[in-house]
């Protein structure tokens, strides 16, 4: 049983898009996306440096953008009814919505578009980031970031939890850490899935209440607790509320092993989640997807399925 993640905002490098495109078929559907998106995703992804991508605005259709380009070169070289499911982190739920049937390719990417826009605007409200905390103990953790008004975003398993929240407050936490932890700041440009990102949910909802939605023909796992979501609808009201609520990315693995998953692909931008995988799904194989010429070991492992 093989499943297909995507991964979220901060996996996008300068050019990492440009081998994908020597592919017509691939390099119309970028323009395509780009179009829906009313973002130049081809530019972004080809020569853009690295601020300009980091931008939430660009970020967030780029990601999605890359995830389907890559979907869809993986499922022309394989059979998709082969894989079991599919799941993203974050952002790169937009991209399962669009893997799994529940929104079109072109709706994702224009959806997706405007939660990066809402999420950039709400950024600009205060002076917030996120910080990644490597190691120590959960509990104690969790009572710091009482004590300094922060808030967990990311439980992403294997004994990371990114947090989020004012700059000066992630500033304290990195000068007094929780016994045997690390706090590493991230490049990113507010607190994303915290209370500080409530207006851009209502403004996502209103988008989203525009789009048709389908129930996903693979099974599809939320980030919101790990479970199975079977109706589109109700997946799309999950992503809109996750803007403002913690990413259960230890929950969704769970989910995976106790699925009985024997393998797990990840879409370009691809590293992050299996890194995560090697660490909290230990002899489960993975397949990074970073250019085309990985997608012969991604079908390998689907094919190799029993």
């Amino acid at each position: 049983m093989i499943v297909v993640v995507a991964p979220g905002q901060g996996s996008q490098k300068p050019g990492f898009l440009e081998p994908w495109l020597a592919d017509p078929q691939l390099a119309d559907l970028l323009g395509s996306l780009s179009a829906a998106a009313d973002v130049d995703l081809v530019a972004h992804g080809t020569t853009s440096d690295a601020d300009t991508i980091r931008d939430t605005a660009v970020a967030q259709p780029l990601i999605v953008a890359a995830g389907v380009l890559t979907a869809r070169a993986l499922f022309d070289r394989v059979d998709r009814a082969r894989v079991a499911g599919v799941a993203g982190h974050s952002v790169g739920e937009f991209t399962a919505a669009a893997v799994s049937g529940v929104l079109t390719d072109t709706d994702a990417v224009a959806l997706v578009a405007e939660r990066g826009r809402a999420m950039a605007e709400a950024a600009m409200q205060a002076e917030t980031g996120m910080s990644a905390v490597l190691g120590g103990d959960q509990a104690e953790l969790l009572a710091s970031l009482d004590e300094l008004g922060l808030e967990p975003a990311n439980y992403n398993g294997g004994g990371q939890i990114v947090v989020a929240g004012e700059l000066t407050a992630l500033a304290a936490l990195a000068e007094q850490p929780p016994a045997k932890a690390r706090v590493i700041p991230l490049q990113v440009a507010g607190a994303f899935h915290t209370r500080h990102m409530q207006p851009a949910v209502e403004r996502l909802r209103t988008a989203a209440s525009a789009v048709t939605t389908t129930d996903p023909d693979l099974t599809l796992w939320t980030n919101n607790d790990g479970s199975v979501v079977t109706e589109g609808a109700r997946f799309v009201e999950l992503m809109v509320g996750q803007v403002s609520s913690p990413v259960r990315w230890d929950a969704t693995m769970e989910s995976f092993s106790a699925a009985g998953i024997t393998g797990l692909i990840e879409l370009a931008p691809a590293g992050a989640l299996t890194g995560l995988a090697k660490r909290a799904l230990r002899g489960v194989p993975s397949v990074a997807i970073t250019t085309p010429d990985d997608l012969q070991a991604a079908v390998d492992l689907i094919e190799g399925a029993a």
